[in-house]
């Protein structure tokens, strides 16, 4: 792991995003495509994860400040690529003047997302079949 990156991309012309998604939700975690595909991926700002060129991973950032459909394939688990990404949409979102960020995680995760200061903020509930509690961040001024 050499060059790593996390660039912001364009939906419309950056299939790697879908690439990405489609394996790790659909295939892997068997959400139904009507969930995982919406209207805010239209809108949203998206976030690619390449290592040495090939792209690994994505997240993306909804102008309300909600973060989702942050995903890694399976070779890209367990190396800390995961919190660089996160970092990286954390950081557009408190630049971009957003006073709290939000996201729905797999309760597999929490543990993740509460080391990069994310708290929990809902009971378990069920999200295409995987059971989600809401977390919720909230930026400090460096």
């Amino acid at each position: 792991m050499n060059d790593i990156r996390i660039r912001t991309i364009d939906w419309q012309t950056t299939p790697a995003l879908r690439t990405i998604r489609q394996q790790v939700f659909v295939e892997e975690q068997k959400v139904a495509p009507e969930l995982e595909w919406d209207e805010h991926d239209l809108t949203a700002t998206h976030f690619l994860l390449t290592v040495d060129e090939r792209p690994l991973g994505t997240a993306r950032l909804l102008a309300s400040g909600r973060i989702g459909r942050v995903a890694l394939l399976p070779e890209a688990r367990g190396k800390g690529l995961g919190k660089i990404l996160m970092l990286a949409v954390m950081s557009h979102g408190r630049d971009a003047g957003m006073r709290q960020l939000e996201l729905s995680a797999q309760t597999h995760a929490l543990g993740f997302y509460e080391q990069l200061g994310f708290v929990v903020c809902s009971d378990v509930y069920e999200d295409a079949g995987i059971p989600h509690q809401r977390m919720r961040w909230t930026p400090t001024a460096d």
